[in-house]
């Protein structure tokens, strides 16, 4: 420190030496309180013999009832923070001063009474206690306060067991910015009561004026014993408010105690379908692709899953083909890290070239065929009616060409819904494919598979040469088209869109006004 310069003293500083001065007005204010008492609350009637020891003796205890408690660190705790080991050096230095002041003075054969021990040394002791305590008191009570006012409202659907743990935890996460505001049940009995000073305003009929009435944000729907329509009802009315929806999985949770916030899922459109969930059957299929070479051309949504499925049934070898790097370089990570021991693959290009197809082909022979890679948006391919017809119909054309030629088992199509009766250029293209499939199979069906036309650019006569000229009157590709519907998530979906939507508060749109999703 510079000469002349002030010495700053912390705020902690200050704050001990006020409780300094606090502690020793205490210890006598405390034996004062007890020689009062003991006379029934008359100082007149004090005796002049006890009120001499008083006076002579009480401010020498109150020093040294200074130097115990910095000894036992009274001053260096922080007491917003205290805790049981503060009480156990509070009480440990209030018996420490007190047989030691009791001590000295039948030493000194200074008699006082009794009682004047005991209560002073209790009244020392709740003063002492009380003011460190009251301080960490008042700033929780004000970080409290303050929480409060930045807290956002939240509302549990589910009284049972599952709601009162999620309620336990969203009130003692210290990480979350959420209060419970009221309960909704079903069950009448549980109706204008009150679970830890939090009403159960109502039914799933109340929840609207729930919201309204308690400023709700957010609602977390934790009913797992709901049977699936009980459950789509209650989300249909929860959808009808802007707040924000998390739904609990299911029974499991609760069953192992593992009920938190951080087990809640935002509600997806799968809770929302009027019917259960189709789980269909896959051992067969997965049965199919064990230790076989299998080809996925465009890992977009549909592709990408498909590949998350077949990685995790033990396939040979897995190819992953896709134009776009992104989606290839995001299903590759994951598939390398979940699944080491995989044979995978994975290759840039497109299904438009000829040659990438056929050399692709050769050098691995996939037997089975997943071929996914399309343009699916159904308002660019409007715009960019050519893109979409070079990309779906010629991509596929010389996709399954090439997958007759090297012998591929069975080539899968995925197709949509929109090439039924198509109206418009998406689905037209995706028609096409359908029929390009169609006409392949029946080809090989009759034995002529060489009739069927080339289409490559380049390299004519590749399909001159004699290795060709066999596998072609020889072929047995099977060839198969799988149509999708409104395939939930996926990337030409527009659930996606109305998610987004509705997350930003609205309006939902639909692509035209006539259209009914």
């Amino acid at each position: 420190m510079s000469k002349g310069s002030k010495r700053k003293f912390e705020h902690w500083q200050v704050v001990r030496l006020l409780l300094m001065v606090y502690d020793f007005a205490a210890v006598i204010v405390s034996f004062g309180i007890a020689l009062w008492l003991r006379f029934d609350c008359k100082v007149t009637s004090v005796e002049p013999q006890y009120l001499t020891i008083y006076t002579k003796t009480i401010i020498v205890y109150a020093l040294f009832c200074l130097v115990v408690f910095w000894f036992l660190r009274l001053y260096k705790s922080i007491w917003r923070f205290a805790s049981y080991s503060e009480l156990l050096r509070v009480i440990l230095a209030t018996v420490v001063t007190g047989v030691i002041y009791t001590g000295s003075l039948l030493v000194f054969n200074l008699h006082m009474p009794v009682s004047y021990y005991v209560i002073g040394i209790t009244v020392q002791f709740i003063a002492t206690l009380g003011i460190r305590f009251f301080y960490r008191f008042v700033l929780l009570l004000r970080g409290r306060t303050n929480n409060e006012v930045q807290k956002k409202n939240v509302m549990i659907i589910g009284a049972g067991s599952a709601g009162q743990m999620l309620f336990r935890d969203i009130k003692h996460a210290k990480e979350t910015n959420e209060t419970v505001a009221c309960f909704i049940d079903d069950n009448p009995n549980k109706w204008d009561r009150y679970i830890d000073d939090v009403p159960v305003f109502g039914s799933r009929d109340h929840i609207l004026e729930a919201v309204d009435k308690f400023n709700i944000e957010k609602i977390y729907v934790a009913v797992p014993s709901a049977n699936p329509q009980d459950k789509r009802d209650i989300l249909r009315v929860c959808n009808e408010t802007s707040c924000e929806l998390m739904n609990l999985p299911g029974m499991y949770q609760l069953y192992t105690g593992q009920v938190s916030v951080s087990k809640m899922k935002k509600v997806q459109i799968e809770d929302l379908l009027g019917r259960d969930s189709i789980k269909p059957n896959m051992d067969e299929v997965f049965a199919y692709v064990r230790n076989k070479v299998v080809l996925i051309t465009g890992v977009g949504s549909i592709g990408s899953e498909l590949a998350r499925q077949i990685a995790s049934h033990n396939p040979k070898q897995l190819i992953l083909f896709d134009v776009y790097e992104n989606n290839a370089y995001d299903i590759q990570l994951e598939l390398r890290k979940k699944y080491p021991n995989l044979d995978l693959v994975t290759l840039i290009g497109s299904v438009r070239d000829s040659r990438k197809m056929f050399d692709l082909f050769k050098k691995y022979r996939p037997q089975i065929v997943y071929h996914a890679a399309a343009h699916k948006h159904v308002p660019l391919m409007e715009d960019s009616p050519c893109e979409s017809i070079k990309n779906n119909a010629m991509g596929t054309y010389k996709t399954a060409y090439a997958a007759m030629v090297h012998g591929c088992e069975k080539f899968v199509l995925i197709s949509t819904d929109k090439a039924v009766n198509p109206t418009n250029i998406m689905g037209a293209s995706k028609r096409l494919c359908e029929m390009i499939i169609q006409a392949f199979a029946a080809k090989i069906k009759e034995g002529k598979a060489y009739e069927i036309p080339q289409l490559f650019t380049h390299e004519k006569d590749m399909i001159e040469k004699p290795e060709i000229k066999v596998a072609l009157k020889t072929t047995t590709t099977e060839f198969v088209a799988v149509r999708f519907g409104n395939v939930l998530g996926s990337n030409g979906s527009v659930i996606p869109i109305f998610k987004r939507q509705i997350e930003a508060g609205g309006p939902v749109t639909v692509t035209h006004p006539d259209i009914i999703r």
